[in-house]
C-alpha cells in the first residue's frame, strides 16, 4: 500500500510539473503591437485595419498602436477611426517615443482609441483643415469642412470621456499641447515612460463601449510586434503627392527623349518605369482629375512646341499648366495634403529649361541646309579612289561616287564637286593640284 501511495504521489507531481508551463502561459496576457509611423494614407490604413483583424483573430487582450504622425489623408483617417471604434479588442494608442506627435489627422485617430497614452516630450493637436498650399479653406466650403471636422472630433472625444472642448479648439485654432498638459486637461488618459510601464498602468482598466464596457488585461503581457511589411513600406514611401508629381515629370522626360531620339532605349525604360510607379502612387492618393488633365496638357504643349514654330510660347504655357496641375493634383480633404509648392515651382523651371534646350536644337536643325536634292553635293570635298580618266571613283561624304573630270586625276588626289548629274559627280582638283596626294576624308 505504501508503494502504491508513493507511485501515485510521483504521478501527481509529474502532472503538476507538466501543467505548470501551460498554466503560466494561459494566465499571461497577449498584446499585439502595430506602428503608425509616418503619414496617414491608404497603405497605412490597410496596415492598421489588418492589425485590428489579426488581433481579433488571435483573441489578443489588447492592440497597442504606437503613433508618430504629422497627419495625412482624410479618407484614410476615417477608415482607421472606423476600424478602431469597431474593434472587439481594446485599443491603446501610445504617442511614443519622445519627440513623436499626434498632429492633424493623428488627433482624430488618437481620440478614437479606448486608451490614449503619451510619452514625455511628445505633443498632440494642430488639426485645423488646410489646403495643399498650407492656406486656410475659405468661404462656404471652408466652413462646411471645418464644421464636419469639429463634430467628428467632439464625438470621438466624448465617447471616451475626454476633453471635447479642447479637441474642438485644436481643430478650429490648431492649438497644440505637450504630454503633461494633455493629461492635465483630460485630452490624454495617462503618461507613460515606455511600453512596459504603460501596459502595467492600464491593466484592469475598464473602457466604455457603446454596447457596454471592456476590461483591459495587460499585466505581464507577452508583446508581439507586427511591423509594416517591406512591400507596404515601399508603397508607403511612394504614396506622396510630391513624389507622384516627380514621377510624372520623369516619365514625361524619358518618353519624350526616347521619341525625339529613337533607339536610345534607356530614357524610354526609365520613363516607362516612372510612369508605372506614378500610376501606383496616384491610385492610392485622392486624385483630382482636373489637376491630372492640366499636367497632361502641359506635356502636350511641350511636345507641340518641339514640332511647331511657336518660338517657345507653347512651352511657357506648358509651365503655367504644369504649376496649376501640380497645385490641384491631389484632393486635399479636411486635413490638407498636396504637392510641395516650392517643388512645383522648381520642377516647372527645370522643365522649361529642359524643353528650351530641345527647342533650340530643333530650330538649329531646321536652319541647316538640306542634304538631299540635285545641288546638295556642290562644293563638297572628296578623295579620288580610282583614277578619273575621264571616269573613275571618288569618296565624298562617307560614300563612293562615280565621277568624271575634264582632265585626268590620279588616285589619292583631293577633289571638289563642281556639278552633279543624277548619281554621277563632276569633279575638279582642289587648288589646282591634279596629281597631289591627299588624306582620305570620311
Amino acid at each position: 500500500m505504501r508503494v502504491v501511495l508513493l507511485r501515485l504521489a510521483w504521478v501527481l507531481f509529474a502532472v503538476a510539473v507538466g501543467l505548470a508551463p501551460a498554466s503560466a502561459a494561459a494566465s499571461s496576457s497577449h498584446v499585439e503591437q502595430a506602428d503608425l509611423n509616418g503619414d496617414i494614407n491608404n497603405v497605412m490604413s490597410s496596415y492598421i485595419q489588418t492589425a485590428v483583424s489579426r488581433a481579433e483573430a488571435d483573441h489578443a487582450d489588447a492592440l497597442l498602436v504606437v503613433m508618430n504622425t504629422p497627419g495625412g489623408i482624410s479618407t484614410s483617417m476615417d477608415e482607421i477611426v472606423t476600424s478602431l471604434l469597431n474593434s472587439t479588442v481594446p485599443v491603446i494608442v501610445y504617442v511614443y517615443p519622445s519627440g513623436a506627435r499626434a498632429a492633424s489627422a493623428g488627433l482624430f485617430v488618437a481620440q478614437a482609441a479606448d486608451v490614449l497614452a503619451m510619452a514625455p516630450g511628445t505633443n498632440i493637436g494642430s488639426a485645423h483643415p488646410i489646403q495643399a498650399t498650407g492656406e486656410d479653406l475659405a468661404g462656404d466650403l471652408g466652413q462646411k469642412v471645418l464644421n464636419d471636422a469639429v463634430t467628428r472630433v467632439r464625438s470621438l472625444a466624448s465617447m471616451h470621456g475626454r476633453n471635447a472642448d479642447w479637441a474642438e479648439d485644436a481643430v478650429r485654432h490648431s492649438v497644440n499641447i505637450n504630454a503633461e498638459q494633455a493629461v492635465q486637461l483630460h485630452v490624454a488618459d495617462l503618461l507613460a515612460n515606455d511600453i512596459r510601464s504603460l501596459l502595467e498602468q492600464v491593466d484592469g482598466r475598464s473602457v466604455p463601449r457603446t454596447n457596454g464596457s471592456l476590461v483591459i488585461h495587460t499585466a505581464n503581457a507577452v508583446l508581439d510586434d507586427f511591423p509594416m511589411p517591406f512591400w507596404q513600406v515601399f508603397l508607403n514611401a511612394l504614396i506622396d503627392p510630391t513624389i507622384a508629381a516627380l514621377l510624372i515629370i520623369i516619365a514625361g522626360y524619358g518618353i519624350i527623349t526616347e521619341m525625339s531620339n529613337p533607339g536610345l532605349i534607356l530614357p524610354g525604360v526609365i520613363g516607362g518605369l516612372a510612369a508605372v510607379l506614378a500610376i501606383v502612387s496616384l491610385a492610392n492618393l485622392p486624385l483630382n482629375i482636373a489637376g491630372a488633365l492640366m499636367m497632361m496638357l502641359a506635356l502636350v504643349l511641350f511636345i507641340a512646341d518641339l514640332k511647331a514654330p511657336t518660338h517657345g510660347f507653347l512651352s511657357v504655357g506648358g509651365v503655367f499648366a504644369l504649376v496649376l496641375g501640380m497645385a490641384f493634383l491631389i484632393t486635399t480633404g479636411p486635413v490638407g495634403l498636396g504637392v510641395n509648392p516650392f517643388v512645383a515651382v522648381a520642377l516647372a523651371l527645370i522643365t522649361l529649361g529642359f524643353f528650351a534646350v530641345f527647342i533650340r536644337k530643333v530650330w538649329a536643325a531646321r536652319r541647316q541646309p538640306a542634304f538631299v536634292g540635285g545641288t546638295s553635293m556642290l562644293g563638297a570635298l572628296g578623295v579620288v579612289r580610282e583614277d578619273v580618266a575621264p571616269e573613275g571613283l571618288v569618296f565624298v561624304r562617307g560614300a563612293l561616287w562615280k565621277a568624271t573630270a575634264a582632265a585626268p586625276i590620279t588616285a589619292g588626289s583631293a577633289v571638289r564637286v563642281i556639278g552633279q548629274d543624277g548619281l554621277e559627280l563632276k569633279v575638279a582638283t582642289e587648288n589646282g593640284n591634279t596629281n597631289g596626294e591627299a588624306k582620305e576624308k570620311s
